[in-house]
């Protein structure tokens, strides 16, 4: 007779093995037909991780529902360094994403960010030569700068920004400090003076849709704001995966108790004559 931990171990993981399964679909879909550079970013972690899942699945559902402690010993141990994972990945998270940055440009309903801002951990990471390429290309292909600002004028002449992400703050302007003009969502008139400050920034602007504003410094502030942002989200996520994981952890100790038991029961020691 099934016990209830082993049904619930196996349940999950059966669950598990589907979404491995997909995952590694949906990898071998991007290297069949193709697609932009962040979704080739994608394919190799896709299928490492799906088949690391389906193994680790494979193994739960074996070990729960076929009764093999063997393999459900493999699978706690897998699901113990999981949850060790989980809970340094959470505290580093924390860690690397606890600083108060950006400042909110009065009336214009977005925030600037500096890669200074950052913990040094992130501006390596991400601010590198290699991944910035990387980060550009998907933006580019993301078409994040599109479709940016609407007329605001009484008598429509006049333009104002769509809310902003962080991204598109950094990424699809110059900064503000550099005065310049706005003549639509993605085209910027430089002051006869010049900028207003003398910046990076405000000389690295381009008006073309590949240039903008991706190589300056502003860009990669705004992409790393959201980057911690999204972490810290994740950290929510990761602190529920981590508590579902821990009982998972637990009902398999418990199917190991039930296997035991359940052998014993089925092959009883033959009494001494």
């Amino acid at each position: 007779m099934f016990r209830i931990s082993n049904t619930v171990v196996g349940a999950l993981n059966i669950l598990s093995l589907l979404l491995g399964v997909a995952a590694v679909a949906s990898s071998a879909y991007i290297h069949i037909r193709g697609g932009s550079d962040c979704q080739k970013v994608l394919q190799v972690p896709l299928l490492v991780g799906g088949i690391f899942v389906v193994l680790v699945s494979a193994l739960g559902i074996v070990g729960s529902l076929c009764r093999v402690n063997t393999a459900l010993y493999a699978y706690l141990f897998v699901t113990f360094a999981l949850i060790v994972g989980l809970a340094f990945f959470t505290v580093f998270t924390l860690f690397v994403t606890n600083r108060k940055v950006g400042q909110h440009v009065s009336g214009k309903g977005y925030g600037e960010y500096r890669v200074a801002d950052f913990s040094h951990w992130l501006q390596r990471y991400v601010v590198n030569n290699k991944n910035w390429d990387e980060v550009k290309s998907c933006l580019i292909d993301a078409h994040v700068c599109q479709n940016l600002a609407i007329n605001g004028g009484r008598n429509n002449d006049s333009l104002i920004f769509k809310h902003l992400s962080t991204t598109q703050s950094g990424c699809c302007k110059p900064p503000a400090y550099c005065g310049f003009i706005m003549k639509n969502g993605t085209f910027w008139e430089e002051p006869k003076k010049g900028p207003a400050v003398n910046n990076s920034d405000c000389n690295t602007w381009n008006n073309r849709e590949d240039k903008l504003c991706y190589d300056c410094n502003s860009c990669k502030g705004g992409v790393l704001a959201n980057i911690r942002n999204q972490w810290r989200r994740l950290t929510v996520f990761n602190a529920c995966v981590l508590l579902v994981v821990t009982a998972i952890y637990a009902l398999g100790c418990y199917a190991i108790k039930n296997n035991r038991f359940d052998s014993q029961c089925n092959h009883p020691k033959t009494p001494s004559p």
